[in-house]
């Protein structure tokens, strides 16, 4: 599932590779947090219809992590990017209980991919640079629920489409390579199965606070 969509955005962009003067590859870490949202879908011991609202965790720094990777391809003062975010969402046990569930997260991770355009302001002398862009693609979660009647659903889904805002600053620390601080927001509409003939239906936002490095080729 994943290969046709890395691959696919990859040759997108690609065309913007070939008359772009300067190429950067990033990864990055940070915090991550999600609100709560309303979820809805037919519980999978039951058969019953449930409704109600989540709260969510990010847990950023528990295993697994949270991180992102992307590559972009600069043409004068814009770019494309292709990017993998990895974020965490984690039900709260109170609200998770209530409607019979013993888990529910999105913890290996909440996948999104996107392509993104971005614009940049350079800094005099080459120094800081402000950036801010969009982009849009899809999530693909990694399901782990648990009912109370040990119904486990464990496994990746694409669920739906997902948009990204980020916005930012870089700074050289030497050749080539570059350190930079970003905010991030990302929505996703996120429709699912769940083993035992259940199903999810939730949109969920992350905001993020980046910190990564780049080297510029």
């Amino acid at each position: 599932m994943f290969k046709p969509i890395l691959f696919g955005a990859i040759a997108a962009a690609s065309l913007t590779q070939q008359a772009s003067a300067e190429t950067i590859y990033s990864i990055y870490g940070g915090w991550q947090t999600a609100p709560h949202s309303h979820i809805s879908g037919i519980h999978p011991d039951t058969s019953a219809a449930y409704d109600t609202v989540f709260g969510w965790e990010g847990k950023s720094f528990e295993m697994p992590p949270y991180y992102g990777a992307r590559a972009e391809w600069w043409n004068g003062d814009w770019s494309t990017q292709v990017e993998f975010t990895h974020a965490k969402v984690y039900a709260n046990a109170s609200d998770r209980d209530a409607v019979d569930f013993d888990r529910f997260e999105f913890t290996d991770g909440h996948n999104i991919f996107t392509v993104n355009r971005v614009k940049r302001w350079d800094g005099k002398n080459g120094n800081r640079t402000l950036y801010a862009g969009a982009g849009a693609g899809v999530a693909i979660p990694h399901v782990d629920v648990l009912s109370d009647l040990g119904e486990h659903t464990y496994g990746y889904q694409l669920t739906g489409p997902a948009l990204k805002l980020l916005a930012g600053a870089r700074q050289p620390i030497r050749e080539n390579m570059i350190a930079f601080a970003e905010y991030q927001f990302t929505m996703s509409w996120n429709e699912g199965t769940l083993t035992g003939g259940g199903t999810f239906d939730t949109r969920l936002i992350t905001n993020a606070l980046n910190f990564g490095i780049g080297w510029e080729y």
